[in-house]
């Protein structure tokens, strides 16, 4: 079977190429053309017609196409839904704020991690995306609207810790400077709670902005509302952020889904204050989103300003995130879903 070009390094690359008897120059030929979204070795037009030919036959080019795009009219917001080679579909999302072009990307084609609240996890997991897959979602974006992403919110479908090995290689990719050119201080991961994963990551030293999904202060509500909570539960997961901090010296970004009578209680911001003192980090609020065949509301504009009055009032830094996207149903996983029902409606 044909191997993944986009998703080996340059290294590895000439390697394959010396075997094959090609000179070193035709690997940094290859990577301009990778690096520039190329979709085909036949559009390589510097490189020989039997050279193109043979690497057809010993590599693949991995990509996305647009099957569905929606376009908010409160804002500049579009959702996309992209179609895989073996048929799949994966969400992405384009946001723009004031500093430019933002693009929330999947590294999952769905999920498994069965979060109450999630409409991604509602079909389970099919597969990882590899690390050309997850690029590919940027190119296209691009391509599609003339446009350039300065920063990525690894927030799509999937759990980007559950794929950790072609996140991290789609990261190194993410910021060459032939290509998107992506820095890591421009990337945010966002992650569940796997523990382990956390800890990986640590290692790398990586200068990206780790967001930590917790939505609940205490075991009781979070493990109703996050089966991983159950494997890591809340005291071990705060540890390895602490742990994190202090060995990146980064910040970290809780993520915080306000869901009306589940875990926006007055007693709840208390005790998240409380969990949270003296870390270095900062609490981002998220009005919940309400997915169809799932019982939770988001909390009322009243009740998300008590809480965040109350975590304020015990010194912690926090934020209301902005919705985009609102009549286009921007959060991942909502269109994917809606694909799979029409297709099976005779």
């Amino acid at each position: 079977m044909p191997d993944d070009i986009r998703s080996l390094t340059e290294e590895q690359i000439k390697e394959r190429f010396a075997v094959l008897g090609y000179p070193s120059f035709r690997c940094k030929q290859v990577m301009q053309w990778l690096d520039n979204g190329c979709a085909s070795f036949e559009e390589m037009t510097n490189l020989p017609l039997a050279m193109r030919q043979e690497l057809a036959r010993e590599f693949v080019i991995p990509g996305v196409t647009v099957l569905r795009r929606l376009e908010s009219q409160l804002d500049e917001t579009v959702k996309y839904l992209f179609g895989l080679p073996d048929g799949e579909t994966v969400e992405s999302v384009l946001m723009h704020y004031h500093h430019g072009w933002s693009q929330c990307l999947s590294t999952q084609v769905g999920c498994r991690m069965g979060c109450s609240f999630c409409a991604t996890g509602m079909g389970g997991l099919s597969r990882n995306l590899s690390a050309a897959e997850m690029l590919s979602q940027i190119e296209t974006a691009q391509r599609d609207r003339g446009i350039r992403v300065s920063s990525v919110v690894l927030m799509g479908m999937g759990e980007p810790l559950d794929n950790y090995d072609q996140v991290l290689q789609f990261l190194k990719m993410l910021a060459r400077p032939g290509g998107v050119n992506i820095g890591m201080r421009h990337v945010s991961l966002s992650t569940c709670g796997l523990v382990d994963g956390i800890y990986r990551l640590m290692e790398e030293k990586l200068q990206l902005t780790l967001s930590v999904s917790l939505h609940a202060p205490n075991n009781d509500i979070r493990s109703r509302l996050m089966p991983v909570n159950r494997r890591w539960p809340v005291e071990e997961l705060l540890k390895a952020c602490r742990e994190y901090i202090r060995a990146t010296g980064r910040r970290i970004s809780f993520e915080y889904a306000m869901i009306d009578g589940v875990n926006d209680s007055d007693a709840c911001a208390a005790e998240l204050a409380s969990c949270l003192k003296g870390m270095l980090c900062h609490v981002n609020l998220i009005p919940a989103n309400e997915v169809r065949g799932k019982d939770h509301k988001r909390s009322t504009q009243a009740r998300l300003k008590r809480f965040q009055q109350i975590l304020e009032q015990n010194g912690l830094n926090v934020t209301v995130r902005r919705t985009l996207g609102a009549d286009i149903s921007a959060s991942c996983g909502q269109l994917r879903r809606q694909e799979r029902e029409e297709d099976q409606t005779p």
